[in-house]
């Protein structure tokens, strides 16, 4: 586990999933990263027991999984907690609102699924 959270790309994807589950195409759009390499840092998460996969239709759907130790899961929560405090993880989530809320990523991703965001944060973006 503690593998898994050293690495800065899976940082910033555990942060993107924090609050529910992300199609891999959102990520490559907000990391501005190859899919391939994304796809590789999610299963390295997913083997570490921290990230859960869920395939609809052609689409892939991640989350932050609930380790079942105790210890772990603390270890998991702390990690995540620390995610608001850093000015690139702050980014990353603002640009993930951009990217699912930008007509052009509609049209360029042509159906695929959007994540789903803290109610308090929609009802931000729609004032």
């Amino acid at each position: 586990m503690f593998r898994a959270l050293a690495d800065g790309t899976r940082l910033r994807l555990l942060n993107l999933m924090r609050d529910g589950e992300v199609c891999v195409c959102v990520f490559t759009d907000v990391l501005r990263t190859h899919q391939p390499k994304i796809s590789r840092h999610l299963a390295y998460l997913r083997r570490a027991g921290l990230v859960r996969a869920r395939r609809q239709g052609k689409w892939m759907h991640y989350a932050v999984a609930t380790p079942a130790d105790p210890t772990m899961r603390r270890a998991l929560e702390a990690a995540l907690a620390i995610f608001d405090e850093q000015p690139m993880f702050r980014a990353d989530r603002a640009r993930m609102r951009e990217v699912c809320c930008s007509p052009r990523s509609v049209v360029r991703l042509q159906g695929a699924p959007l994540p789903r965001l803290p109610d308090e944060r929609v009802e931000r973006n729609s004032v």
